[in-house]
């Protein structure tokens, strides 16, 4: 029997060891959902245009535990990055990465300025634990979610972010640097830096 249910959901990217889904993350009660990413008709071309990142209204299907979007709204065109084997770090991470192990802290966060002084952003180190947890795994797949960084970055302005997820190669910690605004000079530059395109969007 087929059923729905409606949710705001967090597109996390393709879904490990099923890229033809997509992984999203409930917002209400931040628990990954595995969804059908092909085989649409009047939809195809919405799917089609979901990145991570995107902050979605949806309905979803469900047919003997398996999921399908039957309604899709994109609210935001929020976008996430990810990757591994990062090198040159920035010193705003560098610091915080720096801060977190002199205090044996899990997670260490701080704000980031522009030159003038204002707020574009926020860079957190979460601390690795080898053989135990994949941080970075964890963060791609949902398992930790980001959501309450993303909430507190729309205190200062609620609108479109890019969010970098770092795995470095030096260092022992995953770096997110969350920019607070789509499309800057500093989200640019980013990018730029550490080779991460940013994706095409409809």
């Amino acid at each position: 029997m087929e059923t729905t249910t409606e949710s705001t959901f967090r597109v996390l990217g393709a879904a490990p060891e099923r890229a033809d889904d997509l992984l999203l993350l409930d917002r209400a009660d931040h628990e990954p959902v595995r969804v059908a990413a092909d085989g649409y008709d009047e939809l195809a071309d919405a799917v089609d245009a979901l990145r991570p990142g995107y902050l979605v209204d949806a309905t979803l299907a469900w047919d003997d535990g398996d999921a399908r979007f039957d309604a899709l709204d994109v609210r935001k065109r929020t976008l996430f990055t990810y990757a591994d084997a990062v090198t040159g770090l920035f010193e705003a991470a560098l610091d915080t990465m720096e801060q977190a192990h002199q205090e044996g802290a899990g997670v260490q966060g701080r704000p980031t300025f522009s030159a003038d002084g204002e707020p574009n952003g926020a860079v957190y180190a979460f601390a690795e634990q080898p053989g135990e947890r994949d941080v970075f795994e964890e963060i791609r797949t949902g398992a930790l979610p980001l959501e309450p960084l993303v909430d507190r970055l729309n205190e200062e302005d609620d609108c479109e972010h890019e969010v970098f997820v770092f795995r470095p190669l030096e260092h022992d910690f995953v770096v997110v640097y969350l920019v607070l605004h789509k499309h800057s000079v500093l989200a640019d530059t980013v990018r730029d830096t550490y080779d991460c395109p940013r994706p095409s969007e409809a």
